[in-house]
């Protein structure tokens, strides 16, 4: 990842996210997951032009992200955004996640600053779900450049 600049900042920032469905319920299925990520895609666009997700995996209950969001923005918040925006058009869009008016999203999530191990973060989210398959053995080497 480049070093950014603004007006009064100079940043490298990025963080490695997960959250899960409520109860990790599997239902983030064929379908849903491409509409999340336009979904997400979108709002990120019109809501924060400078954050960008650089990587990015769904799977059945979890969610995955490298996203690059600049100082001037809290972790929390863009985080906090997203869940929220996306379960509205969620539940709007798929009837069986807009039942009884329940959260998609569990409360909370997971984050980690990258920082000098870009290349580990982004093998890892490439390939967890082979990991979870057990495909794949996941081996935590630094040295690895997978950018």
């Amino acid at each position: 990842m480049k070093i950014k600049r603004q007006a009064h900042s100079v940043y490298q920032t990025q963080y490695h996210i997960v959250w899960i469905p409520k109860y990790r319920y599997k239902v983030l299925v064929d379908g849903v997951d491409r509409y999340l990520e336009k979904v997400m895609d979108t709002y990120l666009a019109e809501r924060y032009p400078d954050v960008h997700i650089q990587e990015r995996n769904i799977q059945l209950d979890y969610i995955h992200i490298l996203i690059e969001i600049p100082p001037e923005y809290s972790v929390a918040k863009v985080i906090q955004d997203i869940k929220s925006n996306t379960s509205l058009k969620l539940r709007k869009k798929f009837e069986y996640l807009g039942r009884g008016n329940k959260p998609v999203w569990s409360i909370g999530y997971f984050v980690s600053t990258v920082g000098m191990n870009e290349g580990v973060i982004r093998k890892y989210i490439r390939n967890q779900e082979k990991e979870d398959k057990g495909h794949e053995v996941y081996l935590e080497d630094e040295t690895t450049d997978v950018a």
